[in-house]
């Protein structure tokens, strides 16, 4: 059971440093009088990833404690009680790797295989500072050591309000890829998957028909494209064809080409 929780958490922490590689530039603005997909948008896009991202990060912490059945754990901030299929967890300003304080409960179920784990948190009036979460997170997590390959797929319907009010939904799926190289250099991640960003009344609907990837000697996305529609508005995003630079297109319905600095 060891092996299997330790592998849920390395994989949590590569979803985190996901997030990372996934910026955008100004320069997004096509001529015309067209409506354009602005970078502060783009970033919205990947907020709740963000935030969800710590509050995966807590799930974690607990998997790593191997809890066992019927067992309380408690620590200087959180408690937990772990059952025969999860736990459930409050949390008490607890500050995992350095982030704002956590504070909230989240219940989890799962199950685990021998190379494949499957489980489901919801978080009720979750909180990472001031930005609180609600809403349900189902992971399916999957590795083939002798290939050197694990992934998991993230389906989310949840809701982040900020400190401000403003309220950010997210539904959808995402799958996350990691594989092994002979040293960090040469080791590749990937992303795909669907799924919709709701905020300030624009719809935002997401696809990646070519998986994006990178490798972790390079610090930016290399390749794959992403569609992302806002209110109807296509926008494709390519970010290359696997050279390692800071460059990415944007190609608005019109034709308008934008290269974008990533």
């Amino acid at each position: 059971m060891e092996k299997h929780f330790n592998t849920l958490r390395a994989l949590f922490l590569f979803g985190l440093t996901l997030i990372t590689f996934q910026s955008c530039s100004e320069d997004a603005i096509p001529s015309g009088e067209q409506e354009a997909l602005t970078t502060a948008e783009l970033q919205t896009i990947l907020t709740t990833d963000e935030i969800a991202g710590t509050a995966d990060n807590a799930i974690a912490e607990l998997f790593a404690n191997n809890g066992v059945t019927g067992k309380a754990s408690t620590d200087e901030c959180y408690t937990a009680e772990y059952s025969d299929t999860g736990f459930v967890a409050t949390f008490n300003n607890c500050v995992l790797n350095g982030t704002d304080n956590v504070n909230g409960t989240v219940t989890v179920t799962y199950q685990v295989g021998n190379e494949t784990a499957a489980y489901t948190a919801t978080y009720e009036d979750f909180y990472v500072g001031n930005i609180k979460i609600n809403g349900t997170r189902n992971y399916a997590l999957s590795s083939d050591l002798e290939q050197g390959n694990i992934a998991f797929t993230v389906t989310s319907e949840m809701t982040v309000e900020m400190e401000d009010g403003e309220v950010i939904s997210e539904s959808g799926t995402k799958t996350f890829g990691f594989t092994f190289g002979e040293d960090l250099s040469t080791s590749t991640f990937s992303l795909s998957g669907n799924w919709q960003v709701e905020v300030d009344g624009n719809t935002y609907i997401v696809s990646t028909p070519n998986e994006l990837t990178g490798s972790l000697g390079c610090e930016y996305l290399s390749s794959g494209t992403m569609n992302i529609s806002k209110n109807g508005l296509a926008i494709v995003v390519d970010f290359g064809d696997g050279e390692c630079d800071d460059a990415a297109t944007l190609t608005y319905p019109d034709g308008t080409v934008e290269e974008i600095t990533l």
